[in-house]
């Protein structure tokens, strides 16, 4: 079986290379590219298995390659992680609503964003065969009888409810941001409140009891699933 390629798209020639010692001390093949120019060009003719971008890159920002990547039917797929410093939010936010999978935020430790590829590769190929039974721990979510089990009693979800549940898990471990949730289970409403999904959230939390606290608010950005 060939091994999975990373491609990283990072200007610091030092956390290249130390990116790159961990990764392919993993198992990993790695790519990389100094500007998001010469990364867009590698991720379009290599189709690596993931990519991990810088979000401050010479000649083209991260986000730009990332929307192009998004845009681009051949690369459409291809896990993103990014990397950002703690004080540009609304840059993670920017990268979440175009598909991005995962952030990490510098500095950071190699063993974490470690963590984070395989997690995000794994989600990756689940995703390429839906299950119709989702089971996390004692809570069963059956999507062929949209029924939703905690420890083996019954809970009564609205339909928004299990939506937002299956969506969440669905994409376990990936920070959802309010808008994509509202798209991915209101759809095309004509109005939508802008903390609908807050209020949604709230008594799904109260409905799964002790499961609660799978469900993890990231603060400014939106939810998350624990993987």
């Amino acid at each position: 079986m060939p091994r999975e390629e990373i491609l990283i798209i990072e200007d610091e020639k030092d956390l290249v290379e130390l990116l790159r010692y961990n990764l392919e001390k993993e198992g990993f093949k790695v790519a990389s590219a100094l500007n998001g120019e010469e990364g867009l060009h590698l991720a379009l003719g290599k189709r690596p298995s993931l990519v991990i971008l810088d979000l401050m890159l010479p000649k083209l920002d991260g986000l730009e390659v990332c929307r192009r990547l998004k845009r681009d039917s051949k690369t459409a797929d291809i896990p993103i992680i990014i990397l950002s410093v703690k004080d540009s939010e609304a840059d993670i936010v920017a990268g979440l609503e175009l598909g991005v999978d995962d952030y990490v935020t510098k500095p950071f430790s190699p063993r974490v964003l470690l963590s984070r590829v395989k997690t995000v590769l794994r989600r990756s190929d689940e995703a390429i065969q839906p299950k119709k039974r989702i089971k996390v721990d004692g809570l069963i979510i059956d999507t062929t009888r949209h029924e939703v089990s905690v420890e083996g009693k019954k809970v009564d979800l609205t339909v928004t409810e299990f939506k937002l549940l299956h969506y969440l898990t669905g994409s376990r471990g990936r920070v959802l941001t309010r808008d994509q949730l509202i798209s991915g289970v209101l759809g095309n409403q004509a109005v939508v409140v802008d903390r609908t999904i807050d209020v949604h959230i709230a008594s799904l939390r109260k409905k799964l009891g002790k499961y609660a606290s799978y469900i993890v608010t990231v603060r400014g950005i939106g939810y998350k699933f624990k993987d």
